[in-house]
């Protein structure tokens, strides 16, 4: 599997301008020559690698992206300008397919910096273009050729900023919905969540993150209990993880006690994978932990709750991801975080 995030677009690149049919018309020059001058070319379609990219969510508020028609070439010899160029930014490792065909057109690796998609059409010749020793006043012109016109499909594989990790039902589906657009399979049963989603978190002056609701794990699932060891190495590459404690009355669990389990599971997969080649330690990641479901307890059993964690060297934010209480400063904790992270590495 797979963090994908997907949109679909329509491109077309511009279509080359028509060339000119003309001839001069000066006093005193009662035959003057053709002087027809060509079309223009038209814009192409380009995609660009932006390095700081690290989402298609700027593709969602705009769905097409035409480039620019090529002029008409006119008298006096004067070609048409050339189209606009469309550019579109996209992050490194975009792939491009076609939709009706689901042919893969293009993979944007990270060595590329510029890549053309659809290149413009081609301006048409003017009948200065055509005149010949044995026709000396061509009325011959060319149309330009048509831009090219495609629907696609953008996607986005890369590996989230942010997981979120915790037992089931402590409401991973819920606060990923909220904090941003995705939306994940939400009820109240165990492994709810079968699939990693994805979100993109906007916060601050219009910075993002990526974050992914990874699937429960639970007591045992270093040696594939429940969902097994292959959500955990969904979460190998995440900068850091959002641990995420349900304390409500309704789990019938010790929140200290999820915590303490699950800091057990992320210990032992790192033993038990310590030698294998790409070894990433999960067990020292930074993590911020987060309370959820405060709606659902009293303001004194929260302050205990809060105690005992402190008892154990962790001061937690406490959210409701139900209600939204708390989540645009929890957003914006963890988009410094990532920020803090970026600028030591």
């Amino acid at each position: 599997m797979k963090f994908i995030d997907q949109v679909e677009i329509q491109v077309r690149s511009g279509s080359g301008g028509s060339g000119c049919a003309s001839f001069r018309r000066e006093k005193h020059v009662p035959r003057g020559g053709p002087d027809g001058g060509n079309g223009g070319n038209g814009g192409s379609v380009i995609f660009k690698v932006n390095p700081g990219m690290n989402s298609l969510l700027h593709f969602t508020r705009n769905r097409q992206y035409f480039a620019g028609n090529g002029e008409q070439g006119r008298s006096q010899n004067q070609t048409g300008a050339d189209g606009e160029n469309v550019v579109l930014e996209v992050p490194e490792g975009t792939v491009v397919r076609d939709l009706e065909t689901g042919k893969l057109e293009l993979d944007v690796e990270s060595g590329e910096k510029e890549i053309m998609f659809l290149e413009g059409g081609l301006g048409g010749k003017g009948n200065t273009f055509f005149k010949s020793s044995v026709n000396q006043a061509p009325n011959q012109f060319q149309p330009g050729i048509k831009g090219e016109h495609r629907k696609i499909q953008l996607e986005l594989k890369l590996m989230a900023d942010v997981g979120i990790i915790g037992y089931p039902n402590a409401g991973k589906s819920t606060l990923i919905s909220h904090m941003s657009a995705a939306k994940p399979k939400v009820a109240d049963y165990p492994f709810t969540t079968l699939t990693p989603s994805l979100g993109v978190v906007e916060y601050g002056d219009n910075r993002t993150f990526v974050v992914a609701d990874i699937p429960g794990i639970i007591k045992g699932a270093h040696e594939g209990t429940g969902l097994g060891t292959q959500f955990l190495r969904h979460i190998e590459r995440t900068r850091c993880f959002i641990h995420l404690i349900d304390i409500s009355y309704f789990s019938g669990r010790d929140p200290v006690q999820d915590y303490k389990d699950i800091q057990h599971e992320l210990f032992m997969h790192d033993k038990m994978n310590v030698d294998k080649d790409g070894f990433v330690e999960l067990s020292s990641r930074k993590q911020i932990v987060v309370l959820n479901k405060i709606d659902a307890v009293k303001d004194h059993e929260l302050d205990e709750m809060k105690a005992r964690f402190a008892q154990e060297g962790i001061y937690p934010f406490a959210i409701s991801a139900a209600t939204g209480y708390k989540l645009k400063e929890l957003a914006l904790e963890v988009g410094k975080t990532i920020e803090e992270l970026d600028s030591n590495d």
